[in-house]
């Protein structure tokens, strides 16, 4: 099995999955469930990245997406900051 590295491939979501959530919680009006989080990600557009692009991408953009395995609980910690 090989070492992993800094370039190893990631998934990148576009639009980023943060703004998609914000953008359905928003339309939606009340907190998104956990079941409606998930469908947002699975249906979400996504291509896979060298781990140092993404990283590059994410500092341009000014913040880091979500971990798409751990959407539902990172969603939680951020939510009521980004819907203010």
């Amino acid at each position: 099995m090989s070492a992993m590295t800094d370039d190893d491939l990631v998934l990148e979501f576009s639009p980023p999955l943060i703004a998609l959530l914000l953008a359905a919680e928003r339309s939606k009006g009340v907190p998104l469930t956990e079941e409606e989080v998930l469908g947002v990600r699975d249906d979400a557009t996504c291509i896979r990245l060298p781990r140092s692009l993404a990283a590059a991408m994410a500092e341009q953009r000014g913040y880091a997406d979500l971990d798409p395995e751990r959407c539902w609980e990172q969603w939680q910690a951020v939510r009521t900051r980004l819907s203010d």
